[in-house]
């Protein structure tokens, strides 16, 4: 298996509130899109609705037990990770795009995450937890400056797990 996840972390963990982002980086997206076209792309059905539609030129796989296949065209869903994981391409890479449970179901799986971490601390009601440095290396680490299409200083940071 071949998991990565992609996620943007205020300063204090938190991701978002109400099924909604807490910010605007213009440069975090334009990354986002260059990582994951092409590739699968798995959420939540909360992350799904506050997307409201299929991303293009990806495979997109929504984690639901209230949804069916067919619902939304372009969308592929199932019922349980184990589901999802039984129709996983070995090789390929995919990415988990959120939520907070589908990111902590993931997390044990998971080779690489694409962090983008966001200099803000923010209320908010779901959070990413902790890599722990036993488990993660940091690889890679671009500093980046708020301007006027990215509201927040942040930093780019890819990790992969130690040992792969």
């Amino acid at each position: 298996m071949n998991i990565s996840i992609i996620v943007a972390v205020s300063e204090n963990g938190v991701i978002g509130k109400d099924n909604q982002l807490l910010w605007h980086l213009s440069n975090d997206l334009k990354r986002f899109k260059a990582l994951t076209t092409g590739h699968t792309i798995v959420m939540g059905r909360n992350t799904f609705l506050s997307i409201g539609k299929a991303l293009p030129n990806r495979r997109n796989v929504v984690l639901s037990r209230s949804m069916k296949s067919g619902e939304v065209e372009n969308v592929e869903v199932f019922d349980s990770l184990d589901a999802f994981v039984h129709a996983l391409p070995m090789d390929e890479e995919v990415f988990v795009i959120g939520g907070g449970q589908i990111y902590r179901q993931f997390l044990p799986f998971a080779s690489k995450v694409y962090l983008t971490r966001v200099h803000v601390t923010i209320d908010g009601d779901t959070t990413f937890p902790e890599l722990p440095a036993s488990e993660w290396q940091e690889i890679a680490m671009e500093k980046m400056s708020s301007d006027e299409k990215n509201e927040y200083d942040y930093d780019f940071i890819d990790y992969c797990r130690k040992g792969e």
